[in-house]
């Protein structure tokens, strides 16, 4: 299976941001042919006020009912091309909640999962600047995975990567795959998101798929940037494809025979004792 990781930098127009979805997607079909595309967190709106956050939101459908603008566009985008989509994230509300929650949509657009991010980012990175994810939404609390062929692929948002214990939950689970769409900051990203996805990727020896936005966007008057540097981890902890800081894709086959053969190398998930 072939997957393409797709690198947006998405801001504060929905409408711009879901063109941008649909054209990248197409670029990657185009280029590398994949099964799967996987988009970044948030890759429908970023940035502004908590209330336009809010305003962008979209309730998920019933089975077999049309969704939002972001759900019609993965959906779309499924479809035209015939692959499968893990949808990154968009903002869903719930009544009166609101989660940064992932899709993930089979070849015909029909719906294969939902997970609501675990951990909220609320933190000051090192240049001062407050994030407080938790003013916007809550806190999922499912592990998810999902099946795609015979691949099992597991779930995880951005923050939730700093949490080893997920990660070990999802491996348990039998994932394969962990997808890890994200809109990791600057300071935050240049030290810490290649060891994180490496890291994650040898002690769960699964593949790590980690899509990321890039660049400037604004929190109300504030302008911010995000690391990009979206990239394909083997379960050995080598970098299969990485994208730079612009916009794009980044594209590797998942091999389930080299997967068996790293897990009977170092039988991990045998040895544990706690």
């Amino acid at each position: 299976m072939k997957i393409s990781a797709i690198q947006m930098n998405t801001r504060s127009d929905k409408a711009v941001n879901l063109a941008e979805a649909r054209r990248l997607a197409a670029r990657a079909v185009e280029r590398d042919r994949p099964d799967m595309l996987v988009f970044p967190e948030v890759f429908a709106f970023m940035g502004s006020s908590v209330a336009d956050k809010r305003a962008a939101a979209e309730e998920l459908p019933e089975s077999g009912d049309d969704g939002g603008a972001a759900y019609e566009t993965l959906r779309g985008i499924a479809r035209a091309h015939g692959v499968f989509v893990h949808g990154g994230s968009f903002i869903e509300k719930d009544r009166d909640s609101y989660f940064n929650t992932t899709i993930a949509l089979d070849r015909e657009g029909a719906e294969l999962a939902r997970y609501r991010k675990i951990h909220l980012f609320d933190v000051t990175t090192p240049d001062g600047r407050s994030y407080r994810e938790s003013d916007t939404f809550g806190a999922g609390r499912e592990v998810v995975t999902y099946k795609v062929g015979e691949v099992t692929i597991g779930c995880s948002i951005c923050y939730d990567l700093r949490f080893a214990e997920l990660y070990r939950a999802l491996a348990e689970a039998g994932a394969d795959v962990i997808m890890v769409p994200a809109a990791f900051t600057l300071q935050t990203g240049k030290d810490h998101w290649e060891v994180l996805l490496r890291a994650r990727a040898i002690e769960t020896e699964t593949y790590v798929v980690a899509a990321a936005q890039t660049g400037a966007y604004f929190e109300g008057n504030d302008e911010r940037a995000s690391w990009g540097h979206t990239m394909i981890v083997n379960p050995w902890g080598h970098i299969l494809a990485q994208a730079g800081e612009g916009t794009g894709h980044a594209s590797a086959d998942i091999d389930l025979g080299y997967l068996k053969q790293v897990r009977a190398r170092i039988p991990v998930a045998n040895h544990r004792v706690l």
